[in-house]
């Protein structure tokens, strides 16, 4: 129940909601019990005659209430009976059909209030999730699966949604049923109350036995959840390579054997869960056996108890099932809420170690340099950089090359902080980024990966991404730099074509061409350039170079180059090898070392 706590933290701005339930709640408990109690003197005064009051009874404070409230009613039903027995059935039934509608009525608006708040917490805590999405680091999800993640934020949200019901059905309305019937069935029988209450502590423990590994069991389906929701996420953003590789049956046996685990695991807890009912049930009326055996020892043989308040003690008994059958099911929803709860707060919960400094600064402008300066670093064990230094002018292009693995990508992503460095520090202005709002670091770059991250929206709203307010001229602007406009005016809707799931619309080089103008619209001062034209063809690369060289013109720019033909004009060239710098200078000095750099110039010419 800890993590089931922490949840009810988010129903805090629904109070008011909660708490009209449990009046309503209150008032559903009561007339559920006054409707069982109210047979009593109807059954007296109709059935048999020597009950009938003909007195009217006297106010003796309120000491005496309820004798006086019994009274009242008997002689006011005797004086109808006496009058007309056919008016007064009509008046008794009038008086149990209203108990019973008022009780349903404010049932009715117990569940109504209760949405809202259901239904705000699921908003909320989907809001929260989403947003601690957005703030954990890139290595947080470079180390769990999508399809597990997409199911704490939908399945087990959903989960937990279902769950509330049941906890305030648990903490309010049932027990509160079992409360006030209670206590009416020992203003009728304390003698009779006791001895039934000596059997429900053994129906408790026989229900409590079903429910010990429903929690495990739905921690396990949500865990299995989570992996072929990742199957499914996997094969869609892959269906090429799956159907080029005849791979279909490879994908289809995992994902059914997924399925299959999953629906064991289902089976068993469904099938625990729905035990639960019957089982209640069952010995709920065994109970009321042996209540009909022992009260009835005390209607007929001792004579300690009228037939009409036995009619309706046993009616108050059979009213407690009803509750007692919800609260066995709902404790077994909270178990499965709680560990749907766990598995959202591990998210919630988790924390991050890129955060902003406690005084970080707002960084407005960029005015000197991009210092590096002997940094280290590693993702796992092994170190993927070394004691590594570069400085980058403002104004100038500095270009990194070397072989895959050389750790090109990963200065890109300690820039942009995605990660913090292990050793060392880069430094802007003179400035630490650390030092500075993750916010302002990134408002200062514009970033061009070497796979064209698009979004399945309209040209527009993907150009736009980094500048909310732009106009279609500033758009239709970024697209003629990015050499992107003659194909964007030909298509049917211009810039309010959709471009489809990842911008599979369009082809390489275009979705290039669209990622680079939404940096060119964002126009920072820092351009991180990511092997931007690595995945093109040669004449998409042709446009594509054209479309960077307009965009680095009078910027700072830091690129991460596959084909060294695209970096030749940089300022400095940075070459690359396990993590270290081996050579640097300008094209033209690095070829006339015969080093490291010729050797992939010249492997490059046979490409």
């Amino acid at each position: 129940m800890t993590y089931f706590r922490k949840i009810l933290q988010f129903a805090i701005p629904y109070k008011k909601y909660a708490i009209l339930n449990i009046i309503c709640n209150i008032f559903y408990a009561a007339f559920s019990t006054l409707s069982f109690i109210a047979l009593i003197p109807v059954i007296n005064v109709l059935f048999d005659k020597s009950k009938r009051v003909n007195t009217k009874p006297v106010w003796e404070g309120l000491a005496g209430l309820k004798d006086y409230a019994v009274d009242y009613f008997n002689f006011y039903v005797s004086q109808r009976v006496a009058e007309d027995e056919v008016s007064a059935l009509i008046f008794i039934c009038g008086i149990v059909v209203v108990l019973f509608f008022l009780k349903n009525l404010f049932g009715y608006l117990a569940a109504f209030f209760i949405t809202f708040l259901r239904n705000g917490v699921l908003k909320d805590v989907r809001d929260a999730m989403y947003r601690k999405i957005l703030e954990l680091p890139v290595s947080y999800f470079s180390e769990k699966r999508k399809g597990d993640t997409i199911s704490r934020i939908t399945a087990d949200v959903n989960e937990v949604q279902t769950s509330f019901l049941s906890i305030l059905e648990l903490i309010v309305r049932e027990p509160l049923t079992i409360i006030f019937t209670i206590i009416a069935m020992l203003m009728m029988s304390a003698k009779l109350t006791i001895f039934v209450f000596v059997f429900l502590p053994v129906s408790g423990f026989v229900i409590s036995l079903i429910g010990k590994k429903l929690k495990k069991q739905s921690n396990q389906a949500q865990e299995e959840n989570g992996y072929f929701l990742s199957l499914v996420e996997e094969t869609l953003s892959s269906l090429k390579i799956v159907k080029g590789f005849n791979a279909e049956n490879k994908f289809q046996k995992r994902f059914e054997k997924s399925t299959s685990r999953l629906n064991h695991i289902l089976n068993q807890l469904i099938n625990r869960q729905n035990l639960a009912s019957p089982t209640s049930e069952f010995l709920g009326i065994f109970v009321i056996v042996i209540i009909l055996w022992f009260g009835g020892n005390m209607v007929l043989v001792e004579g300690s108890l009228d037939a009409a308040t036995f009619i309706a003690f046993l009616g108050l008994a059979y009213n407690i099932l009803t509750p007692a059958k919800q609260i066995s099911k709902a404790s077994y929803s909270v178990k499965k809420g709680n560990a749907a709860a766990e598995r959202i707060l591990h998210v919630l919960e988790t924390p991050s170690n890129l955060i902003d400094a406690p005084n970080a600064i707002d960084k407005k402008k960029f005015e000197e340099a991009i210092e590096v300066e002997n940094i280290s670093f590693k993702y796992e064990k092994e170190k993927v950089l070394k004691n590594f230094s570069i400085k980058v002018p403002k104004g100038k292009t500095v270009a990194l090359v070397g072989q895959s693995g050389s750790g090109k990508s990963t200065i890109a992503n300690l820039i942009t902080r995605f990660y913090d460095v292990n050793e060392g520090n880069i430094k802007i202005d003179g400035t630490d980024i650390r030092q500075i709002s993750k916010y302002s670091l990134r408002n200062l770059m514009g970033l061009v990966t070497q796979d064209s991250i698009l979004f399945n929206d309209t040209i527009r709203n993907n150009v736009s991404l980094g500048k909310d307010k732009a106009t279609d001229e500033e758009i239709i602007e970024a697209l003629k730099i990015a050499n992107a406009w003659e194909f964007v005016k030909e298509l049917p809707l211009g810039l309010d074509t959709n471009i489809g799931d990842s911008g599979n619309k369009l082809s390489g080089g275009q979705k290039q061409r669209l990622s680079i103008a939404r940096a060119v619209l964002k126009n920072p001062p820092i351009m991180i350039l990511d092997e931007a034209t690595s995945a093109l063809d040669t004449e998409s690369e042709k446009l594509v170079q054209k479309a960077l060289e307009n965009m680095m013109k009078n910027r700072t720019s830091v690129v991460i180059a596959h084909r060294l033909s695209t970096i030749q004009s940089a300022d400095n060239i940075v070459v690359m090898q396990r993590g270290e710098i081996v050579e640097q200078g300008r094209h033209e000095e690095l070829l006339s070392k015969g080093g490291t750099y010729q050797k992939l110039v010249e492997m490059q010419s046979f490409d």
